[in-house]
């Protein structure tokens, strides 16, 4: 078997066990079908997902789905105003030994999983906030002088209320950067709203079927990060980054007239990725422009800023991020 076949089997054998990963958590979350897929995206990245939505809408029963399916650990963290860090992360106790003679022991804390909940992320103070910062970015833990790994894969799904401000503390831009996707959730039609009531109100209880483990997703990690990403393509995922950044020079007039800061680095490598798990599942081998497209606004809608004049004619982040996609050209004059 030659190398390219070998690769056309392993992402047709991605795009089967994606789909039965979807279809599984399909069977008790009632639509949000790009929500779901906006998360999977993230797992097989390796990344993080903020999710954005009103109470209600099932975004900790989807995350318990998810870990049941994928048969990894899983924490809930209900952040408050009072949570502090070592609530979080955890702390050394002082123990007495048997003999009497007593010792420090580092209790850990509930980021020590594979699936973290933070739940209403932004009614944590910005010191405790911060606390998830190294555990997202290097995915270890640094206390006392001594480093602590997590176990892999490690993801976190925080969510956000985007209605209730106040007792709230908004996250800052460094933190927001370390989230791979920000997804807003909406609400139910009519049809899906009938369903979500038809099943919770009656005795009968759907359980969730482990499909998936952890040593399994890190294979699926690597697979995508084995996608071919053209240079025209790369090419492109460039300029449009860079195309969100005021007075540079590839800046179109409606970022210079409403966006106060741009993407990061770390915006392109978001691109790059998402758009690779789009490939995928559209059976290639290759990013195309349309696969980066596709990805393009739960990539970067947390990753500018708005400024006064955009926030005073209440300008959106997706209106600025959706009239660069339109007016930037697939493909490079220089």
């Amino acid at each position: 078997m030659s190398m390219g076949d070998s690769m056309q089997k392993r992402a047709e054998l991605f795009v089967s066990r994606y789909g039965a990963v979807r279809e599984e958590l399909s069977r008790v979350i009632v639509g949000h079908h790009d929500i779901i897929h906006g998360i999977l995206t993230c797992l097989f990245v390796g990344g993080h997902c903020l999710l954005e939505g009103v109470p209600g809408l099932g975004k900790t029963l989807l995350v318990r789905t998810l870990a049941k399916a994928l048969s990894l650990n899983f924490s809930r963290i209900q952040f408050t105003p009072d949570l502090m860090p070592a609530d979080i992360l955890g702390t050394n106790m002082v123990m007495e030994s048997p003999d009497g003679r007593r010792f420090f022991e580092f209790q850990r804390g509930p980021i020590f999983t594979q699936i973290c909940l933070a739940d209403e992320i932004n009614r944590a103070t910005p010191k405790t906030q911060s606390a998830m910062l190294e555990t997202m970015q290097e995915g270890s833990i640094s206390i006392g002088g001594k480093v602590h790994q997590l176990e892999q894969p490690f993801f976190v799904m925080a969510t956000q209320n985007p209605i209730e401000q106040e007792g709230t503390y908004p996250l800052p831009e460094a933190q927001l950067d370390r989230f791979f996707f920000k997804l807003v959730v909406g609400y139910s039609n009519r049809e899906e709203l009938s369903t979500i009531v038809e099943r919770t109100t009656r005795s009968e209880k759907i359980e969730t079927r482990k499909i998936m483990d952890g040593p399994e997703i890190l294979e699926w990690q690597q697979l995508v990060r084995e996608v071919i990403l053209a240079p025209h393509v790369q090419d492109y995922i460039v300029r449009l980054v860079l195309a969100t950044h005021p007075e540079g020079s590839l800046a179109l007039p409606i970022t210079n007239q409403y966006l106060r800061w741009g993407a990061s680095p770390r915006g392109a490598q978001t691109l790059a990725l998402a758009a690779k798990v789009r490939a995928l599942l559209e059976g290639r081998y290759n990013v195309s422009f349309e696969d980066v497209r596709r990805v393009y606004l739960p990539a970067l809608r947390h990753r500018v800023i708005l400024n006064f004049e955009a926030q005073a004619e209440e300008v959106t982040t997706d209106r600025v991020l959706l009239e660069i996609l339109e007016q930037l050209p697939e493909k490079s004059n220089a």
